[in-house]
């Protein structure tokens, strides 16, 4: 077991009461993105409770920095490397992130997870440089559908967690994302329903409060997995959801403003 990690509970929180987070995937060029870009910047410039972010591929890292820097759009990517730095060919740490003005960072998502065998372990060391290097990161947790059935999605979830917690503390979650994806729900259209994220988010807020109730204060618990403007609506207002990472409806600019004024709208 490593070292726990040691967290200033002093430095400034998460600010915004809702957090809406873009994963563009593997989507785009420079033009589009522009053209995308352009457009939320006219649209979400008026919201006054939530945080806007943009993960895009890394090529576009570039753009991003380049058109959003003077906005209160911030930008992050969607993966890093577990290592500081080395002989990782094709990788990408957390110091180049900075250098491109990033601020956030998504890890673990399922689609990777899945597609390249990550491990628990592997997840739990991107988190602990994400942190040590100044960026946020977006830990995303979730469970299969015969999982859900089974009725263990809590077991699948807390043992996500407990990789985390073991390695390096409870109090990493603070000033941190959790962003509760059920893998069933990713890119199907089948969205859990508010009950269902409830209580997924009360169970992974009650785990960390357990072990570090500040921590557990200051994490900021997104749900993600097919949300849409009309389900939104619904998601943003229960307790505990904090806001969204948005994967296709992010690449249509109006569905996105949608579901970020009614995140902006559930204060």
């Amino acid at each position: 077991m490593s070292q726990h990690f040691t967290h200033q509970l002093a430095k400034k929180p998460l600010a915004a009461k809702k957090i809406v987070i873009a994963n563009w995937k593997m989507h785009g060029n420079l033009k589009q993105n522009q053209a995308l870009l352009t457009q939320y910047i006219a649209a979400l410039s008026d919201l006054k409770q939530t945080k806007i972010v943009v993960c895009a591929p890394y090529p576009y890292l570039a753009q991003l920095q380049q058109m959003l820097q003077h906005t209160d759009i911030a930008w992050g990517a969607q993966n890093m490397a577990k290592n500081a730095e080395g002989a990782y060919t094709g990788e990408v740490s957390a110091a180049m992130l900075k250098d491109f003005g990033c601020e956030y960072v998504i890890i673990g998502h399922s689609e990777r997870a899945t597609a390249y065998c990550e491990s628990d372990e592997n997840i739990a060391q991107k988190f602990l440089q994400a942190k040590q290097h100044g960026l946020t990161p977006i830990l995303c947790v979730g469970e299969t559908l015969i999982e859900r059935e089974a009725g263990v999605m809590e077991l699948v979830i807390g043992k996500q967690l407990d990789t985390i917690i073991d390695l390096h503390g409870a109090a990493i979650f603070a000033d941190s994302i959790i962003s509760y994806e059920p893998i069933w729900a990713i890119g199907t259209g089948l969205a859990a329903t508010p009950a269902q994220a409830q209580a997924m988010h009360k169970f992974i807020r009650n785990k960390i409060a357990r072990l570090n109730q500040e921590a557990a204060n200051r994490l900021k618990i997104l749900y993600g997995g097919s949300v849409n403007p009309q389900n939104a609506v619904q998601l943003f207002v229960v307790s505990n959801i904090d806001g969204g990472l948005i994967g296709k409806c992010s690449l249509e600019a109006q569905a996105f403003e949608k579901i970020c004024a009614a995140a902006d709208s559930a204060i």
